[in-house]
């Protein structure tokens, strides 16, 4: 009515508008009086104002599955929901000035239909209660706050309905029956739960919303599952909640037995012969949580009429909403002489409240919309049905739950225990929860259930973690001791035993004992610039390597040794003649031939070598291509090593190395203040990789850089950039330079060391010896595997040849006939009792082939065709031959199926007729390509026919007669035979047959036919066939629709020109 008015309003105002403006321009000196347009402007400013509405219907829709769901039928929602209205109606201290009506709204019980129903309900009540189905309950508050109608809802779980920024228009009639589950657990102390539903989809939604808002508290909700009422189903969940560790209770989101829940019964049944219900888990009903369940000197049949049932719900707690009035009782005893049973009195209560809700919206003066509906529900006061409803100033619903159990013998549910939901607590009411065989579940932590606290399952995380420190240092501290142990056994072995390194005097033998015995002369120690006697103890050979241990010359790849003997102030070196050359002088002797395998046998040489002299603590320092010498026998060893050593310490004077000797030394060393004077172990890499450039190219360091050795050593020490050798992979195998990539890298400590170095070598060389000999005869080895391998690769050639000529003699011939011709035999024609022919061709093809192009007709009858190989490979068939725009395939033969053949002819056409509808020609899509196809099914003979070009063709009167069913047929049609029919039939395997009557047959006479129409299962889209006018043939369909073609395609010409 305030609508109507304030348009009425705008109407008269746009009226008196239009007139001063038409007066105005009439008589542009007179204006109205100001005091009579101010008065005219007052009143209807008056009427417009907002005022309560009399003499209107409100309706309110009660949403459910009252149809599809027989138990929720069962509640009597209309009973109830007309009591509702009846008190509303009646009751003075209301006095809404309105109809108070209701509509009872079906819920379908799948999501998603459900969903699709409530979109049509907009227009059919004023506000909603309801869903039932927590799984669209947010989609529901979502479109009812887009129709701006309130939704109370009593079912719904989610927590997120309760924001009222998104949600602004939604309301609750109870509490989150999580929220009481929450404050029964905290109680209990049982933490790891599980959830199972029933198969329907409605409680699958329950238990997933349940189990994600549990979750959301911190709760492991470890098992998630549905279960179906066969026995399979019910033993396969119960198994899962078996295997489950740490379980304590299971929710059961599903109708209780206790009103006629079969699911539940044969659940329950199927645990107690599981022993599950032995007190080791507790099992816990949802759909109690929403409503009030009668226990007071109330017996359940169901409980009554099975033992079985009774001892397994001794594990069942059975929480149910306290209902303090008679009322309902009263009602329920009432429903069970009717044989009605009313589960709930939810209906009456949320219609209740929806009254009271638009009672306050009246007494405040606001506007009747459903936000402000779902707002006034808070802080509300009333009797109900059962009982007084109390909202708080969040619009939550102050309801106490009660626990309900029995003792395994007798059908009388007794309280235990009562949830304070606003307060929290579970009050004990002085009986005792009764457990099978007296011992509850395990208890959780507490730490579950405190807020922000992560929980470990009871384990202290501080007291975990000192263990694992505590055996983490005990192992470091056993490393070091056994390190320590290790060091001083090979320090002892240094001095004794017949493997000893450092030697005394008696140990050596010299060759010239004059010079042996020579002490180092005045002159030479002022030549060092100490000033120091030789005789001075401190003038013995400093070095840590040398000091406390000195290498043998044992080793194949080592050609120097260095001694000490102590207290005497003599040192000596000694190293053997090698007959050959350098490895600078080798690579550059272009006469040696140098292949990859002598290339690698010399750095592998090379590597033992450093690898051993590393071993023992030993730095070369002094690492280059001419320390790198090659004996007879093709070996590498490595000399002048420790040089610098005994240099240092005898104080010689420092000499600065050329630039030429420097390009092998490590950049950081380079950069110190005397070069060539100190090595370290990285140094030594870095040298190899510099010596492994000039094995790998055959040329001097840097040489391809094409800069001078002064500028080269600038630029080492001073980069960036970095320089470095520039090595093509044409010289070596990848991981090779890889390798030396990683040996002169900038930072040391990424440079790897000579044992990691030894081991990606003989990656590289795939674990291969590398010596002379044995590359000699790899080598004889290798031509003789070439040649085996370049047999192996030509028969294997030659073999996948055959298989292309086998492959393409089986696609002409059937494998049968193609297998004999192979061998020379001789195929003799064959009978065959029964097959079915199929015939093709395509309706009008001679005019579409007048108005193409012969590449475009080649293309057509290439795509075409292709499509129909594609799908006779799903069906045994056998492709005969393709003459023009005729495709002919058989079923049958050459190998014989029974009267499957005919079956499969069938369902091949089919697929083809429905594959050739949406068929496009690429130069004229908009005109369709028809085909006729004809069926007959009898006798033919098929043989071997020619010896150059051999074809498989079949012969006799099945042939000529299933040719004239596909010219006697018509467009869009599969024109099928007597014969056919009959065994398609007696197949009964659903084939659909239309008559077509009496049709003349070349040769035959006149004979019934029918048209295939189709099949049951078979879904899908078969064309539809053109109608021919009187006296019109199908061939005339193509030329008119040619034709339009080409008028069209001249007229979008014309306009783009």
């Amino acid at each position: 009515m305030q609508q109507q008015l304030c348009s009425c309003h705008s109407l008269v105002q746009e009226r008196i508008q239009r007139r001063w403006t038409n007066c105005e321009t009439e008589r542009p000196q007179r204006r109205p009086p100001s005091s009579l347009a101010g008065v005219l402007r007052l009143l209807l400013l008056i009427l417009c104002l907002p005022t309560r509405t009399h003499a209107f219907v409100f309706k309110v829709g009660v949403v459910g599955p009252w149809s599809c769901d027989p138990l929720f039928g069962k509640a009597m929602p209309g009973a109830a929901a007309q009591l509702a209205v009846d008190r509303i109606n009646m009751d003075a201290s209301l006095s809404l000035g309105s109809t108070f009506e209701y509509v009872l709204l079906e819920e379908d019980c799948h999501t998603s239909v459900a969903l699709q129903g409530f979109l049509d309900y907009y227009r059919r009540a004023s506000a909603f209660v309801g869903p039932t189905n927590p799984g669209y309950c947010d989609a529901a508050a979502l479109l009812a706050r887009s129709w701006n109608k309130a939704l109370f809802s009593w079912a719904c779980v989610g927590h997120e309905q309760d924001e009222a920024r998104g949600h602004s228009t939604f309301a609750r009639t109870l509490p989150p029956p999580t929220r009481a589950l929450l404050v029964f657990l905290r109680h209990f102390r049982w933490a790891h739960l599980g959830v199972v539903s029933s198969a329907e989809e409605g409680w699958v939604e329950t238990g997933r919303q349940v189990a994600s808002a549990l979750r959301s508290h911190g709760l492991p909700v470890g098992l998630v599952t549905s279960v179906g009422p066969d026995p399979a189903s019910l033993r396969h969940a119960l198994a899962r909640i078996k295997r489950a560790e740490h379980l304590r209770l299971v929710i059961l989101c599903m109708h209780s037995v206790l009103i006629g829940g079969e699911t539940q019964k044969r659940f329950l049944e199927t645990a107690y012969d599981m022993q599950l219900t032995d007190g080791s888990l507790v099992f816990v009903p949802y759909d109690t949580l929403l409503y009030s369940l009668p226990y007071h000197d109330t017996h359940y049949p169901a409980l009554q009429n099975s033992s079985k049932l009774r001892r397994a719900y001794d594990a069942v707690l059975t929480i149910t909403l306290e209902s303090h009035g008679p009322s309902f009782y009263q009602a329920y005893q009432q429903a069970i002489e009717h044989g009605e049973l009313p589960i709930t009195s939810n209906p009456i209560s949320s219609v209740l409240l929806v009254a009271h809700a638009l009672k306050a919206v009246q007494d405040s003066g606001a506007w009747l919309t459903g936000e402000n509906l779902a707002r006034h529900s808070r802080s509300l006061a009333f009797p109900s049905f059962t009982q007084r409803i109390r909202t708080n100033g969040s619009g939550a619903r102050l309801l106490d739950y009660t626990v309900l159990d029995t003792d395994g013998q007798s059908c009388a549910l007794h309280p235990t225990h009562r949830i304070d939901v606003e307060a929290g607590m579970v009050r004990y009411l002085n009986r005792p929860i009764h457990f099978p065989h007296g011992h509850p579940p395990k208890t959780d932590s507490s730490c579950w259930f405190t807020h922000g606290k992560i929980c470990t399952g009871g384990v202290d995380s501080f007291f975990v973690l000192s263990i694992f420190l505590s055996v983490f240092l005990l192992v470091l501290v056993l490393m070091g001791i056994s390190y320590f142990i290790r060091r001083r056994i090979s320090q002892i072995r240094m001095v004794r035993g017949p493997n000893k390194i450092l030697l005394t005097l008696a140990d050596v033998t010299f060759i010239n004992p004059s010079l042996s015995n020579k002490k180092l002369s005045t002159d030479d120690s002022k030549d060092s610039d100490t000033g120091r006697r030789p005789s001075d103890p401190d003038h013995s050979l400093k070095s840590p390597y040398s000091a406390s241990s000195l290498s043998p010359a044992t080793h194949e790849n080592s050609n120097v040794a260095i001694y000490e003997v102590r207290g005497r102030g003599r040192v000596g070196l000694w190293s053997m003649q090698i007959p050959l050359a350098d490895l600078q002088d080798l690579l550059q002797n272009e006469d040696v031939k140098l292949d990859w395998m002598f290339k690698s046998s010399l750095l592998l040489d090379l590597i033992k070598g450093m690898k051993y002299l590393h071993h023992r603590y030993l730095c070369h320092g002094r690492l280059k291509s001419r320390n790198c010498v090659v004996d007879g026998r093709f070996v590498l060893k490595v000399t002048d090593y420790s040089y610098n050593e005994v240099l240092e310490a005898q104080r010689f004077p420092y000499v600065q190395p050329p630039p030429e000797q420097l390009l092998w030394m490590a950049p950081e060393l380079l950069r110190v203040s005397y070069p060539g004077l100190s090595g370290s172990l990285p140094g030594d890499v870095y040298s190899f990789s510099i010596i492994m450039q000039e094995v790998v190219i055959r040329g001097p360091p840097f040489c391809m850089l094409g800069l001078s050795a002064e500028e080269l050593i600038q630029k080492l020490q001073k980069p960036p950039p970095l320089c470095r050798p520039v090595v093509s992979p044409d010289y070596a195998p990848p991981e090779c330079i890889q390798l030396m990539k990683q040996c002169w890298s900038e930072q040391p400590e990424k440079r790897p060391p000579f044992e990691e170095i030894f081991d990606q070598f003989k990656n590289v060389n795939k674990g291969k010896k590398t010596n002379i000999i044995d590359s000699m005869l790899r080598m004889l080895e290798q031509y003789s595997s070439n040649l085996e391998e370049l047999i192996r690769e030509r028969t294997e050639e030659l073999e996948i040849e055959k298989q292309k000529t086998e492959k393409l003699l089986t696609q002409m011939l059937p494998p049968s006939v193609a297998e004999a011709l192979k061998v020379g035999c001789t195929v003799e024609p064959e009978y065959f009792e029964g097959v079915t022919l199929y015939f093709s061709d395509v309706v009008g093809f001679t005019t579409i082939s007048a108005n193409s192009e012969p590449i475009e007709v080649v293309d057509l009858l290439n795509d075409l065709y292709t499509l129909f190989d594609a799908i006779i490979g799903n069906h045994d068939v056998y492709k005969v031959e393709t003459i023009g725009d005729a495709y002919m395939v058989a079923s049958g033969l050459p190998v014989p199926n029974g009267d499957r053949h005919a079956a499969e002819i069938s369902n091949m056409a089919l697929d083809i007729l429905s594959a050739v509808g949406t068929f496009k020609m690429r130069h004229m899509p908009d005109v369709p390509v028809r085909i006729r196809i004809g069926l007959h099914t009898g006798p033919c003979v098929a043989g071997v026919v020619g010896l150059t070009m051999p074809r498989y063709c079949l012969f006799g009167d099945t042939v000529n007669t299933a040719s004239r069913m596909e010219s006697t047929g018509m467009p869009y049609r599969i024109h099928v035979s007597d014969s056919t029919v009959k065994i398609l039939l007696d197949l009964k395997e659903g084939y659909k047959v239309q008559l077509r009557g009496r049709t003349e047959l070349k040769g035959r006479g006149m004979e019934e036919t029918y048209w295939l129409i189709g099949k049951e299962g078979f879904t899908k889209p078969l064309p539809l066939p053109p109608e021919l006018k009187p006296g019109q043939k199908a061939h005339g369909l193509q030329v008119e629709e040619i034709a339009q073609y080409k008028r069209r395609k001249a007229e979008l010409a014309s306009r783009r020109n």
